[in-house]
């Protein structure tokens, strides 16, 4: 297409007669038709027979990638039922395993780039080798199968060394970034009572070194059933030692081999966090065999990742991208793992990353691109991206003009896939296929094996209208359970309260005729800050503290442009007034309390709070009318307890700052 004004649904690429026959998804196909004949007419009837035929799919994604078990299962699916599927029960695997299936002695594993260093290729064989002595070490320290490893820790080649030795031996995996506070990370780790902490004693971001060492020791003290706390040195520089604390250098240099502790499909694998809208994050346990299959499936089909594909999706410890990323891996990919700030020392660093490594495979958010296209880059007239065959968006919807962009200045002959789906599964529910044409502001399909659709209130599944968007057969890397909730009822209440035995996630969605899908932002009131889920609690527990605050509300919201904003609205207390100090002040405490992420893009002062009658603050309709939803659909006035409150909101959609 000419650079032209562009609307949702216009059709921006369509797949050659020779992008289909290389894709991974034709040649699933043709084997799916060679060994259980089974003949289908494109990507829409393939993905009813994954859907309805859920068992039948699932066993065949077994046979195809030979996914490697010690032992057979007795049956695919235990159950149907959700919550309460189990998958391939009575076998017994390791996902590590799984991943040195791919090794090639010298050939490149994975790339490391960061804001002071070149790109560094690591070796199959320098990457088994590490893996085996940090296994080794963590199980001379006693680390078996079911207990937590933890990280505090950047995305860095230790990291994910780490937690390829902690999968290989069955223990438990979890990971923050170290731009989080303390307090933070804290309120995860400690939940799950872990017996050995990975942290790093500084990071960088945006040409600036942050010393980590106070926090980690203030996790240190806080977390008492650590045994054990391990610090990577990563960047240069005196700092203090934490105290009993083991060197990174001490783990390596064992001459061993990776031994592969097997366990049934359903073990553990991580525990990956909730936002925290209503507290505490929650913690979500996932297992090894249904992380191993789900991304063996999507990083084949819907990334359309093949052996020695360099692939990169931006992300931190602390977002599931990150496990998403080091997952490629599983199919022969080249991981790169960048650590740093994205547009430092401007938005090009990224791109100029792309055309070094020889990028296949660019994944970023809608946030990232929308910076580019207001700074009006050309990455694809400065830079020779001649090897991107791909690109992914995630962490909030990519408008039609986003979508332009991207064919526009970067490659016309690329597939485009946005992606919605998530921690809450490791992976996507709706995606990108090779197969299928690419429609401005759209996601492409429904990815194989998830039975998404749009619900309406009476949970009757509905084409063109927006609805809940609920997944309908279970998956296999759906939480096992949520940590410390034994009789199940945060699990339940989390998706399957909405429409019971159906997960609800919490997003608007419409389903196209055409078959694709356009998400319309969240349904309930997680923010999304490049890509993070955060939740309004944390920045209560923060703001609550301020005495210049008598009451504040926090919501993120897409606008009708597209843009995503996070703006605070606050009530002050009295005698006090939102002046440049008070500001500037709100900012600084959530900056450290929180994360750089959790500052808002504006704070604003208001009279209320809008509420319930029970006193519950109304953050989804407040970001409905912001979004550009009717007051009169976006919120029952008569159950207020002040209705007079959403006239600002009104006023402020109407006439935004931005």
């Amino acid at each position: 297409m000419t650079k032209e004004n562009v609307k949702d649904g216009d059709i921006l690429w369509r797949p050659s007669e020779s992008v289909k026959a290389r894709a991974n998804l034709t040649r699933f196909m043709a084997w799916l038709e060679q060994t259980r004949g089974l003949a289908f007419d494109g990507y829409p009837d393939l993905w009813k027979w994954s859907t309805t035929e859920v068992e039948a799919f699932w066993e065949a994604l077994w046979r195809f990638f030979q996914v490697q078990s010690s032992q057979p299962y007795r049956e695919v699916l235990s159950q149907r039922e959700m919550p309460g599927a189990r998958w391939f029960q009575g076998s017994r695997l390791n996902y590590t395993q799984q991943v040195f299936a791919n090794m090639d002695g010298q050939k490149t594993a994975f790339m490391f780039k960061c804001e002071q260093s070149p790109l560094q290729p690591v070796t199959w064989q320098e990457l088994y080798g590490q893996v085996a002595s940090v296994a080794a070490s963590l199980r001379e320290m006693g680390v078996g199968r079911g207990d937590r490893v933890v990280a505090f820790m950047p995305n860095i080649p230790q990291t994910l060394i780490a937690f390829l030795a902690c999968a290989s031996l069955g223990a438990v995996w979890s990971s923050c970034s170290p731009d989080f506070a303390s307090r933070s990370v804290v309120d995860r780790f400690s939940q799950i009572e872990p017996k050995v902490l990975f942290a790093v004693d500084a990071y960088i971001y945006g040409g600036k070194i942050f010393d980590t060492t106070s926090a980690v020791a203030e996790m240190t003290a806080s977390m008492p059933t650590l045994e054990r706390v391990v610090t990577v040195s990563y960047l240069d520089g005196e700092r203090d030692a934490v105290p009993g604390a083991m060197p990174w250098e001490e783990l390596l240099g064992r001459d061993e081999p990776l031994a592969y502790e097997q366990v049934p499909f359903n073990h553990p694998i991580w525990v990956v966090y909730s936002s925290g809208t209503t507290g505490k994050p929650k913690g979500l346990v996932h297992s090894q065999g249904g992380v191993l299959v789900e991304f063996l499936k999507f990083h084949s089909f819907h990334l359309d990742l093949r052996p020695e594909d360099v692939f990169f999706w931006f992300s931190t410890t602390g977002w599931v991208m990150w496990n998403i990323v080091q997952g490629g891996l599983l199919v022969g990919a080249v991981p790169i793992l960048y650590d740093g700030n994205p547009a430092y020392p401007d938005l090009k660093t990224l791109w100029k990353m792309a055309e070094e490594a020889k990028i296949n495979f660019f994944g970023t958010s809608a946030a990232f691109i929308g910076a580019c296209m207001q700074q009006g880059l050309e990455p694809g007239t400065e830079f020779d991206l001649s090897s991107l065959r791909a690109m992914g968006s995630t962490g909030s919807p990519l408008s039609p003009d986003g979508f332009k962009w991207v064919y526009d200045e970067i490659a016309g002959d690329i597939v485009l896939g946005s992606t919605s789906g998530g921690t809450d599964i490791s992976s996507g529910f709706l995606g990108a296929c090779p197969l299928l044409p690419v429609r401005a502001g759209q996601l492409q399909c429904r990815c194989l094996g998830v039975r998404a659709e749009a619900w309406d209130e009476q949970g009757q599944a509905v084409i063109d209208q927006v609805g809940e968007l609920v997944i309908s057969q279970p998956m296999p890397s759906m939480p096992l359970y949520l940590w410390n909730d034994p009789d199940g009822q945060r699990y339940q209440e989390s998706y399957f309260s909405v429409y019971p035995g159906a997960w609800c996630h919490g997003d608007w969605v419409r389903m196209t005729p055409e078959g694709g899908c356009v998400i319309l932002g969240r349904s309930d009131s997680t923010l999304n800050r490049q890509g993070v889920r955060m939740g309004s609690a944390d920045f209560y527990n923060v703001l609550d503290d301020l005495p210049e605050l008598a009451d504040s509300l926090i919501v993120g919201y897409t606008d009708p442009k597209g843009q995503y904003h996070m703006p605070l609205f606050v009530v002050l207390a009295e005698g006090c007034a939102l002046d440049q100090e008070l500001t500037k002040r709100i900012n600084s405490i959530l900056r450290s309390s929180l994360s750089p992420r959790h500052v808002p893009d504006g704070v604003f002062a208001i009279d209320e709070v809008p509420r319930t009658i029970n006193q519950k603050k109304l953050e989804v309709p407040v970001i409905n009318i912001l979004s550009g939803v009717p007051v009169e659909q976006a919120v029952n006035v008569d159950s207020m307890s002040n209705p007079e409150s959403i006239a600002y909101f009104q006023r402020f959609a109407a006439e935004p700052p931005w």
